[in-house]
């Protein structure tokens, strides 16, 4: 009844979910394309006991990245279906894999659209990334007998809070979950406060440590440098959100006003709005220049990052970066980018998506937490005109990095005991039917 309930309920909302598609369209051409895939509608690509892996954008295909490399060895030839949600994940995963995997949305979760789904894949193994809970395509692959997984699992106690008048039926879809892997034992307690059967509940850790860097990012975050002038501050902004990009401007007209040299890099989260964040800079006076159009010269004062699949050279240039998501309550963003390349970090006090990470990182000294706009351009001043504190904090956030790798292996033993008992099932099944 419960899941009833809910279909209905979406069924309800497509109409509206088809709206917000089509308006983010108007701002993101890659919103219309293939609409047909977000009904299960996509033509058969003909395969069988694949092994799929879901990564809702591009942070978690990032983060699925080792894991997939991983899938791919321990379980060729079989074929590797990878899906996302977002267009820019779709990118990302076209630009990472090209024609080696299968690609296609994620449908929504209506009963139809999803069926549609799994016929066509017909995954042997379902892997979810994080925190994606789907109680209808979940029911889906309990009732096939797919064995699902939900990896790098993570749940704030505000997720858990926002999940407390739905926890039945969010209970009842972990109930076709054969294994969760939580990035911490705290994430792993909320789950199984959630409702997901303890003894399914695993911690392995954080896939994101295991992350590989770019090839050439160090190279080419040198030959920036020496581009825009080896000795300049430079400061990096990342995945701003609406709200931040003015607290950025800010914060650097502060700077400047100590360092007239200092350069501020900055990359709003969402493509569409790339293009209103270097008005706004050109509207506040700055000496403005885009990565598009070939990216800063000795003059410039601030760098639109208006691309895709670049962010790891700039956080390679850079001398420190502020990881935002953090000053309004979206939940802060992935701080193991810029420590992997031993840059010293800034967040606001809004970190609860990556509260362990972050955590971690500032009790070793890779990190400062700042509470307002004023703050944080107070710390960005001080680090930038401290090269040894610079230097120091950089290398407790790699520090960090090293020290907290292995979850990818971890998972890959836990996947491996759920789907070799799901072979066991299927195998056996056919002789003890005989047997009756």
């Amino acid at each position: 009844m419960l899941r009833f309930l809910y279909t209905v309920a979406m069924y309800l909302a497509t109409p509206v979910i088809v709206w917000r598609l089509a308006v983010r369209g108007i701002r993101y051409r890659g919103y219309f394309r293939r609409w047909r895939e977000r009904f299960g509608r996509f033509p058969d690509p003909g395969l069988d006991g694949a092994i799929w892996v879901h990564a809702v954008s591009v942070g978690e295909v990032n983060a699925a990245l080792p894991l997939i490399h991983a899938l791919r060895r321990r379980y060729a030839p079989r074929p590797m279906v990878v899906t996302t949600v977002t267009p820019t994940g779709s990118e990302r995963v076209r630009k990472l894999f090209g024609d080696e995997v299968f690609h296609v949305y994620l449908p929504y979760d209506l009963p139809r659209a999803v069926k549609r789904f799994l016929d066509r894949i017909r995954p042997a193994l379902a892997v979810v990334m994080e925190t994606e809970i789907w109680p209808n395509l979940f029911h889906q692959c309990g009732r096939r007998g797919i064995p699902l997984a939900v990896v790098n699992a993570r749940l704030s106690e505000r997720s858990l809070r926002g999940y407390r008048p739905i926890r039945a039926l969010v209970s009842q879809a972990l109930g076709n979950v054969a294994l969760v892997a939580a990035q911490s034992h705290a994430d792993a307690r909320r789950y199984r406060a959630l409702g997901a059967d303890p003894a399914r509940v695993q911690v392995s850790g954080n896939l994101k440590y295991d992350m590989p860097l770019p090839k050439g990012a160090r190279q080419r975050g040198a030959e920036l440098r020496t581009q825009w002038g080896e000795a300049r501050p430079v400061w990096f902004a990342a995945s701003t959100h609406e709200g931040e990009e003015l607290a950025a401007f800010e914060a650097h007209l502060a700077v400047l006003a100590r360092m007239p040299d200092a350069l501020l890099l900055i990359a709003a989260r969402h493509p569409e709005r790339f293009r209103a964040v270097e008005h706004a800079a050109r509207n506040l006076g700055f000496a403005v220049a885009t990565h598009s159009a070939g990216d800063a010269a000795l003059e410039t004062q601030c760098l639109v990052i208006d691309g895709m699949g670049v962010m790891m050279r700039y956080f390679a240039a850079c001398d420190l970066a502020f990881v935002a998501g953090s000053l309004v309550p979206v939940g802060g963003h992935n701080v193991l980018e810029p420590a992997a390349l031993s840059k010293p970090v800034v967040v606001g006090p809004y970190t609860f998506n990556f509260e362990e990470i972050t955590r971690t990182m500032i009790e070793a000294g890779g990190a400062r937490k700042v509470i307002s706009t004023q703050a944080l351009g107070v710390a960005v001043q001080e680090l930038l005109r401290d090269p040894k504190e610079l230097v120091r904090m950089g290398a407790a956030a790699h520090a960090v990095c090293v020290r907290e790798r292995g979850a990818v292996r971890r998972t890959m033993v836990m996947l491996g005991r759920i789907f070799a008992r799901a072979r066991y099932r299927r195998e056996s099944a056919p002789v003890i039917a005989a047997r009756r």
